[in-house]
């Protein structure tokens, strides 16, 4: 058994750019492996995986007074507003804010935007089609889910930019924060600056009641209780983080690897009807989402292996959507795979209740691009992967094609 099987070799830029072949000696040598390094179980299979998330517990942040006898109290303002937010729950108290959140999410809802979806799509593709390029993360993939998640919320679509860098900045608490502990002021600092301007939105929502989701919150009741005004800023924060980090990566992952497989790129050009099973091959193939991390809740055996009640479990998302158990000949992308039932939104309690949206935005904005910019082209054959190890992206994507006159439309960055 290989002795280099620690999850840190992703913190290595070249396992970085390409951490598939690692998850595959990973699930091959070790496939419930000990991570002393991190003092926590990494799973890699899918079968696995598919358990710990539906059965291992999400209460994984520790509290204040564990962070104060650590010697982290300036850390407790952060593990403060987690502990407020469904992801790290378990029912009934995630059950509650959860049937709370997902009604914003109805699917009644979500159709209605799928005409602005493509509206916003369509204006950022017509200022930029006679340029002949476009950095597709700043000017595309960053700017439609910040509007629409905006929009979601109820709060005003032209504060996108500010919604944008705030996700960015709170994202880093994920991907194995203790690693890098210099994050934290930037983290708090967006922390208390979400808090103010939720708030803010609170107070909107009462003079102006809407359908967005803060709206939603504040005026919910649960057997006559209501949420706290703290639960309802910090369930506000986790649902921007989710309704940006997940889209933005997955308009970026999916267009740079349509561009390296320039076969199926043909077919869906020829053939627009294939998007829906693009995306889900996008999303098992390198989707956003690389791990999740779990509690055991009590001591359980897999692959011949005891976890201790109370043990940290790291579910490989990403390793599991590989696995040859589970998807035949896994590291080819396939636009006719079936039974294409990836983890890349989760599984169970905690599947994400934004996935129908997420798949809405993806699918419309892949399509925009390929069918709205000719001879579409890597600018750059080699991208730079953000280093957070938790959520797959890359830093910046230029691309080029073949400039064409269009008339020059709006697109719609506020909506009543």
């Amino acid at each position: 058994m290989s002795t280099d099987l620690s999850m840190l070799r992703l913190l290595d830029a070249r396992t970085l750019a390409d951490p598939y072949p690692f998850y595959r000696s990973l699930r091959e040598q070790d496939p419930v492996h000990w991570d002393r390094q991190l003092h926590s179980w990494v799973l890699t299979r899918y079968s696995d995986v598919q358990a710990v998330l539906h059965r291992f517990s999400s209460n994984t942040i520790p509290s204040p007074e564990q962070m104060s006898a650590l010697g982290c109290s300036a850390m407790n303002p952060i593990v403060e507003v987690l502990n407020r937010q469904m992801a790290f729950m378990d029912a009934p108290a995630h059950t509650r804010l959860r049937t709370l959140a997902a009604a914003a999410f109805a699917p009644r809802r979500v159709e209605v935007l799928r005409a602005h979806v493509q509206e916003i799509c369509e204006g950022l593709i017509a200022g930029v089609r006679g340029q002949g390029h476009l950095e597709l993360m700043a000017d595309y993939a960053g700017v439609l889910p910040a509007i629409v998640t905006a929009e979601m919320l109820g709060v005003p679509a032209s504060d996108w930019k500010q919604l944008k860098q705030w996700a960015n900045d709170f994202g880093q608490v994920f991907g194995f924060f203790q690693l890098n502990p210099g994050k934290a002021a930037t983290v708090q600092q967006a922390i208390e600056e979400m808090t103010l301007y939720f708030r803010a939105a609170i107070r909107e929502s009462e003079r102006r009641p809407n359908e967005g989701l803060v709206c939603s919150l504040m005026q919910a009741e649960i057997d006559g209780a209501r949420l706290s005004e703290e639960e309802v800023v910090a369930n506000s924060i986790i649902v921007l983080l989710g309704g940006q980090s997940t889209v933005i990566n997955l308009i970026g992952n999916g267009t740079l690897n349509l561009l390296r497989h320039p076969a199926e790129l043909d077919r869906l050009r020829r053939d627009p009807s294939l998007m829906p099973a693009a995306l889900e091959e996008l999303l098992r193939f390198d989707g956003p989402s690389q791990y999740v991390v779990r509690k055991a809740p009590e001591d359980t055996v897999l692959g011949g292996n005891t976890i201790r009640k109370g043990q940290s479990v790291i579910a490989g998302i990403a390793a599991a959507n590989r696995d040859p158990g589970r998807f035949p000949d896994p590291d080819r992308f396939d636009l006719d795979r079936k039974g294409n039932r990836h983890l890349a939104f989760g599984w169970a309690a905690h599947f994400c209740f934004g996935a129908t949206l997420a798949r809405i935005e993806g699918q419309i904005a892949l399509s925009t691009l390929i069918a709205r910019l000719p001879n579409l082209a890597l600018a750059d054959p080699a991208p730079v992967w953000r280093d957070h190890l938790g959520v797959r992206g890359v830093t910046a994507l230029p691309l080029q094609f073949e400039a064409k006159a269009a008339p020059q439309l709006e697109a719609p960055m506020a909506r009543g």
